[in-house]
């Protein structure tokens, strides 16, 4: 009955049922012991108690809520009350205690979604750690045992140090890759990076990237060049220097799972206030499995393949960290044996 009751409501239901137990308490005496007491005087006698037992009630109630109230608060946000809710003390005429109850309740399951993604955060900074020791530990085992031979004696066979040299340092390029990428990572999720937007033909900045990793594809056997209808770019705002970085590795990541004489090409799509930009080959493609997760740092599909080829295991994970600073959106769709089409979108200027 007492729960949804406000402080006053409390104090008047106390104060009458003391005044209640005082004017029965003379009436008794009256009758009983045939009291000289008037019954004006009992009523005055009933009223006053009434309102001095109210007004005791209210103020205690008031210091005592108050008390805990600021106990409460203290509890859940591990600091001192604020000021102004010192000066404002307790609103009388509200069922605070419900109030209250409503907020520690509220910041009991705040708390516990808290403690889920601490336990989340824990169980990723565990793997990611693994991670970086796992890709860390190849190049340098590599390293140390192509040195440790040349220490050996290997040194002095001219054609064994060049080879283990030549190892030596590709294995340090790839430590280089893994650092710097490491690097970029932390700056992106950071929010270190200031995009420095402007308007920009994303067809040209194609056409650069492909002249840029032309010799590559050559090496590899797999053509480059543009999707039928893409004949025409469209204009974009972006931070130009980003999504180079970002089709640069589109691109490379399709020349690494190409096939020989296989083709890479790109695509442009006009969506309204977006262009579509799709990056798609015709490579070993990847299996359903792995499609929610190839966006995510270190993960590899084919592991022998992708060592081999070179590369952090961070580029798509760069990827998607650029454009979730640009507020736009990556895809991908992928068959086995067919290919893979990576879609991205930019803001039309």
């Amino acid at each position: 009955m007492l729960k949804n009751s406000t402080p006053r409501e409390i104090a008047l239901l106390a104060s009458l049922t003391i005044g209640g137990a005082i004017l029965g308490l003379s009436l008794l005496l009256k009758v009983v012991l045939f009291s000289a007491v008037s019954w004006f005087a009992i009523g005055v006698m009933t009223v006053g108690a009434t309102g001095f037992s109210y007004l005791v009630v209210l103020t205690y109630l008031d210091r005592y809520i108050y008390r805990k109230i600021k106990l409460i608060y203290k509890t859940i946000h591990s600091q001192k009350i604020s000021t102004d809710i010192k000066k404002e003390g307790v609103d009388l005429d509200q069922p605070i205690i419900d109030d209250v109850e409503q907020e520690v309740e509220e910041w009991a399951e705040n708390q516990q979604i808290k403690i889920q993604q601490y336990e989340r955060f824990a169980e990723y900074r565990r793997r990611y750690v693994g991670d970086i020791s796992h890709e860390l530990k190849t190049p340098i085992f590599n390293i140390q045992g192509y040195l440790h031979t040349l220490l050996e004696g290997g040194y002095y066979d001219e054609k064994i140090a060049m080879s283990f040299l030549k190892k030596a340092a590709k294995n340090v390029d790839r430590l280089q890759t893994i650092v710097e990428d490491l690097g970029a990572i932390s700056r992106l999720e950071s929010g270190e990076l200031i995009l420095d937007t402007e308007v920009f033909d994303i067809k040209d900045l194609a056409l650069e990237v492909l002249d840029e990793v032309d010799l590559k594809s050559k090496e590899m056997k797999i053509e480059l060049g543009f999707k039928p209808g893409a004949d025409t770019g469209f204009l974009v705002e972006a931070d130009r220097e980003s999504i180079r970085q970002v089709l640069v590795n589109l691109v490379t990541n399709s020349l690494k799972y190409g096939n020989p004489n296989g083709s890479t090409k790109i695509g442009f799509y006009d969506m309204d206030a977006y262009i579509l930009c799709e990056v798609a080959d015709n490579g070993i493609g990847i299996p359903e499995k792995h499609l929610p997760h190839v966006f995510d740092r270190f993960y590899r599909v084919d592991k022998s393949r992708s060592r081999q080829k070179g590369g952090s295991g961070l580029g798509l994970a760069i990827v998607k960290h650029i454009l979730e600073a640009h507020q736009q959106t990556i895809n991908v769709r992928s068959s086995p044996g067919l290919g893979s089409t990576f879609g991205i979108t930019l803001a039309k200027a």
